[in-house]
């Protein structure tokens, strides 16, 4: 895990450091946020079961719009942050020609799967919420596989997320506009320790 906690790194600085990095190391899962670079956990074969139980769920639902994984956002106030959610909820064909970090404007919810990591309290369940809501993106999905609960924050105000509702995996949730998704988080009890 590599954080500058004591840095504060620049947007520019960043992208080139990403840029190296990931010529050496394939799968460098790097992001930027508020102002502190984090390496983000690879995911687990747990992980990628839950994506794909989502990314079924919402074409199913909504087959104009695709789940974008891992795709690169420039995130909060004037777009200096870097963050690579689990998954990106967007119309089909969104980001086509943006490149790495793609402007956030179609996304209509982030989505974030716990990592069984030491960071993911603090990046998953404080920064991304925070950098989510600054950015104006409506819904913000968190499935977290520690508290076995799915939360869903809605109602972006520039600085946080007016409404955050919690339930438990096994219950219905419905995800508001603009997504209109409802989720039968059943399943999710399967795919924890």
């Amino acid at each position: 895990m590599v954080t500058t906690d004591r840095v504060h790194v620049e947007t520019d600085d960043f992208d080139e450091l990403y840029r190296v990095l990931s010529r050496v190391a394939e799968r460098a899962r790097l992001e930027l946020i508020d102002g502190k670079v984090h390496s983000k956990a690879g995911p687990d074969g747990t992980h990628g079961r839950i994506m794909q139980w989502l990314v079924r769920s919402c074409v199913r639902s909504r087959p104009e719009l695709w789940l974008y994984p891992v795709q690169g956002l420039r995130v909060q106030r004037h777009r200096r942050g870097r963050a690579r959610p689990d998954g990106a909820l967007a119309p089909s064909g969104a980001f086509a020609g943006q490149g790495e970090w793609v402007d956030p404007a179609p996304v209509l919810m982030a989505v974030e799967v716990t990592s069984y990591d030491s960071d993911t309290d603090a990046r998953d369940r404080v920064e991304k919420p925070r950098a989510y809501a600054e950015t104006g993106i409506p819904v913000y999905l968190l499935i977290d596989r520690d508290s076995c609960e799915v939360t869903v924050y809605s109602e972006p105000d520039g600085v946080r997320y007016e409404s955050a509702r919690t339930v438990p995996f096994g219950k219905t949730v419905v995800l508001p506009d603009p997504v209109g998704i409802t989720l039968e988080t059943e399943q999710l009890k399967d795919w924890v320790h």
